[in-house]
Formats: C-alpha cells, structure tokens, sequence
C-alpha cells in the first residue's frame, strides 16, 4: 500500500494527544471511517479537519485515494483501540464481547470478524472480569448496521442447513466436480446460486465435509496456491483481530500453511523496516542484555511511566532516566536489527520473529514513555512561535512530529541534554514546514549579519589598536619567557587573519618545559598584566 506521508504524520501525531482529546479523535476517526468511498478521493485538509477539528494550511492539493484511507484508518483504529482499553463500565454505553454481538445479530463470530474488514470499529475494553478484550460499542455497531443494512440482514436471515440440505449441496458438488474440468471456484459459485445460499455457506460445507473424512476427496485438486493479495488479506486479518482457526476457515487451509503465510509476512515486514540506532561500545558486551535491560519488562514499564509521570509535574526526564531510557531504547533496536539480520526467508523461524517483534514493541513502548514526558515541551516551544500566523493547534502537531523524529536521532552518549537537542530540532522543524516562521527566521538572521558587519567595520581599527598596544605592555611588563608563553598561546603573532594559536603542550616542547609548568608560568604572567590593561586590551586574552 502506497502511504501519503502527511496521512501517516497525522495518525502518528494522534496518537500522542491527551487522553481526552484521544477519545474524541478516537471517535471521529470512526466516524470518518464510516462515511469513506473507497472509489472517491479525499483531499488531506479534509480528513485532517474531521479528525482533529482544525485544518493545516501547509498541504496543498494533497489527495488521498478513498481505498487507501480506509485501509490506513481501520489498522489505526485497531491499534489506537488496543491502548485505550477503557474500563466497560464508563463507556457510556452498552459494550459487547464478539460472542455477545454475534448472538444478538443471529450471525456467527466469523461473520463478526468479517464484518470487522468492512468497517465494524472494535477496540479493545476492560470487561468486569478485570480481562482486556476486543469489544464493540452499542455507537460502533448502530453506525455499521445504519450504513450496512442488505449485508446485516442477509447474515442475520441466514438458517443452518438442515441434514438434506447439506447433502443435497455435497451432492451436487461430487457431481459437478467429477463431470467437469470447473475451478472448484466457479462449483462453489454456481451451487451457492441454486440453493440460494451465499458463497461462504458452500465453501464452509464442502471444507468440514473433507476435514471429516480426509480418505473422500469431492475435488480432483485441493485449493490452488494463495495469490499475493490473498496473502496480504490474511496478513491483515490477523493483525486485526482474527485467530488462526478463524482463517483455516475462512481461506479454506490447514493450520501449517496459515503460519506459514503469516510468517513469511512478518518476515518481509520485519526485513523491508529500516532500523536506525545510536551504536554503543557496550552493546557489543556479553553482559550487555544483563545490564542495560535491567529492570525491563512489566516492572520497568510500570517504573517507567511512574517516573515520566512524576517528571511531568514538575520537570523533564532528569539526567540519569534519560540516559537509562535512551540506552535501553537504542539497545532493543540493535537487538532487533541483529535478530532481522539472521532471518532466512527460504527457512523462516517463529522464534526468531518473536524476537525481533518483542524488541522492536518494547523499544516503541520506551520511545512512547520518552515523548509523553517532554510534550510540554512542545507546548512550551509552539507557545513562543504562534506570532508566526500558524495556530497553535497546528504547531503543536508539527512539534510532536518532530520531537518523535528528535528521539529517534538523538545521540545520548555526547552526553548532552535530550530537551537542548529536541528544542532545536522541533525550532528548525517550524522553519522548515511553516513558512511564515521561516521568513521570521530568515530576518532575524539577515538582522544579525547586517549588525555584524556594521560592528565589525567600525571596531576593526579600535581592536588592531587596543592589540597593538597590548603587544606594547606585555614587552613592558614580562620577560622573554613569558612573553613568548603570552604571545604564542594567545595567538599575538602576525596579523589577525593569519593568527595562530599554540596549545601549552607545543609551548613547552619548544621550551623544554612540561605542560603544567608552561601553564603555571601563563598564570603568573596573567597576574603582572591583569592590573595594567583595559577593558579592550584584557577582551584579547580570551581563549
């Protein structure tokens, strides 16, 4: 699938809003998802606005293809619905498990997940038995039934096949299947239209026909090889929600070729990610995985979100949770791309995408606990920028998609602060993205050169003067060696352009002195001439 960027910046910025704001945006994304023509385009300001409430004024004619928005807005959902989790009890309204849905439409939970590709929106709920779920809201499944009533009534009239019928449909199936060279496509296809029930009804019954009695085969040929799209359909499935029996079913395979294509999938998944990470020296240690992962796993997360919590109130991360957090994040993702390194897609092991996916979420969880605990420092930054024109709503999205992209670059063992580097990047980010902030940038800097100049072309001879008269009293004042440590460390020698300076190690190589020495002699020198220059001259002996 094809992915509009500025598509996936506003999901990914989603998913970083308040808790508040997220159930509403939550909400109106399903709505969207609801009204979607997969055959229509939809210009980006458009879906911005009905998600967020606001439209950005950066896009252009930017259009998304209907088909591709709905694909990309039910996976969201889907993820987005897993980290809400809400307690069933202060929904608002009635909640349902699958089996309770299904029960209650008089269809089967595999319709329910079917349904589930077509747009039913189902997250993820906490059930009074304190379980986690998939559930669907009474608001969810009255806009799906509204927008799909000819599908919901047909699977709601369907009626289980009574012994006749089941064998009338086998028999036809044996008959057509012997007398004829059909695909077992157009068998199920032509029956299904006799009989007057639906394509899956057949498949279904002809699929547990020949799981019942592997020795009575009713086609010459089992089911032709999965094509891609298929594949890919089953892929998304499975991500969705649905069980490994619910796709036997469904595509009509055993179990070992149901793995086996989601394996290949997650293998190719996994393979085509680019991986960055900051390389430490300590990765490469035995007892790496001992010492930086310490700590992870539910009690880290729990220790984790504690601290970015409590940080939240007052200040960012301190010092030594950041280093902590950035170590363990750049570390699960060499780990990661170490474990991706080793797959074999001729002999893909589950083992070891486990591995690689276990790594990659845990290092996305840490990175999520990073950018929760400094996003009032984007609102602190989009605060000082609103005079630009852009609103604030519209900065503080642009900000947190930069602050995402500043953890993944940030290179935490220069030992400087992630706050200093991510303000940086989040203000050059405005530059870039928001023109009118830009232009401001622009000026201020051509103001800055302008002034420079100016300075500089009036100062230039009162500094060649206070230099050259500084020259004059260190002669006056020092003797031969401490001129020579004075002039040559501080750079005194030939005309400014051309000045260079000396490090006191060079100086005491020429002098046959140590270091240190040529250091206390520099300080002594210092004193004699500290009460006998100016204000200029004195500006000179800066390093």
């Amino acid at each position: 699938m094809p992915e509009n960027e500025n598509l996936v910046r506003l999901l990914l910025q989603v998913r970083f809003t308040p808790q508040k704001q997220l159930d509403r945006q939550f909400a109106a994304a399903a709505d969207l998802l609801e009204t979607i023509d997969k055959n229509k385009l939809y210009p980006f300001d458009f879906v911005c606005f009905r998600i967020t409430g606001y439209r950005p004024k950066t896009t252009g004619n930017d259009l998304i293809k209907g088909e591709d928005l709905a694909r990309s807005l039910r996976i969201f959902l889907a993820r987005l619905g897993s980290r809400l989790a809400r307690r069933v009890e202060r929904v608002g309204e009635a909640v349902y498990t699958t089996e309770q849905l299904a029960a209650r439409l008089h269809v089967s939970t595999k319709t329910i997940s079917r349904w589930r590709n077509r747009g039913l929106v189902a997250q993820k709920f906490i059930f009074p038995d304190g379980r986690k779920r998939i559930g669907f809201a009474q608001s969810s499944v009255d806009r799906f039934t509204a927008n799909e009533p000819e599908r919901v009534s047909r699977a709601s009239a369907f009626k289980r096949l009574t012994q006749s019928q089941r064998k009338d449909i086998l028999r036809r199936a044996t008959g057509l299947a012997a007398a004829s060279r059909i695909s077992r496509h157009r068998i199920i296809k032509r029956i299904a239209a006799d009989v007057g029930r639906s394509h899956e009804t057949i498949r279904h019954t002809l699929l547990a026909e020949e799981r019942s009695d592997p020795k009575r085969r009713i086609f010459r040929k089992p089911a032709g090889v999965i094509t891609p799209s298929q594949a890919a359909e089953i892929y998304r499935s499975f991500i969705a929600g649905s069980s490994i029996d619910q796709l036997m079913g469904r595509y009509n395979r055993a179990r070992s070729s149901i793995y086996r294509i989601l394996n290949q999938r997650r293998a190719r998944a996994l393979t085509s990610k680019k991986i960055e990470y900051i390389a430490s020296k300590e990765f490469l240690d035995d007892k790496a995985a001992d010492t930086i992962l310490a700590g992870t796993g539910n009690s880290g997360q729990a220790a984790d979100k504690k601290s970015a919590q409590a940080d939240s109130r007052t200040a960012l991360l301190n010092r030594s949770q950041e280093v902590d957090l950035f170590r363990r994040y750049n570390y699960l993702k060499y780990l990661a791309a170490r474990n991706i390194a080793g797959i074999d897609l001729r002999r893909i092991r589950g083992r070891s995408l486990a591995a690689a996916e276990k790594n990659l979420a845990e290092a996305e969880r840490i990175k999520r606990t990073i950018i929760e605990a400094n996003l009032r420092l984007v609102l602190s930054i989009a605060g000082r920028h609103t005079a630009s024109g852009a609103n604030m709503p519209e900065l503080v999205g642009e900000g947190n998609f930069a602050l995402v992209k500043a953890v993944e670059k940030f290179d935490y063992t220069k030992g400087y602060r992630f706050a200093t580097y991510a303000s940086w990047a989040i203000a050059k980010h405005y530059a870039r993205k928001i023109p009118a902030e830009a232009a401001r940038i622009t000026a201020a800097i051509e103001g800055v050169r302008r002034n420079l100049r100016t300075k500089i072309e009036t100062d230039v001879v009162a500094v060649e003067r206070a230099r050259s008269s500084l020259v004059q009293v260190i002669k006056d004042n020092l003797d031969q060696r401490e001129q020579f440590i004075i002039v040559n460390h501080f750079g005194l020698t030939g005309t400014p352009p051309k000045a260079t300076r000396k490090t006191l190690a060079q100086i005491g190589e020429t002098l046959k002195l140590t270091k240190e020495r040529v250091r206390q002699i520099e300080l002594a020198a210092l004193q004699k001439l500290r009460q006998c220059l100016s204000i200029e001259q004195f500006e000179l002996l800066k390093p």
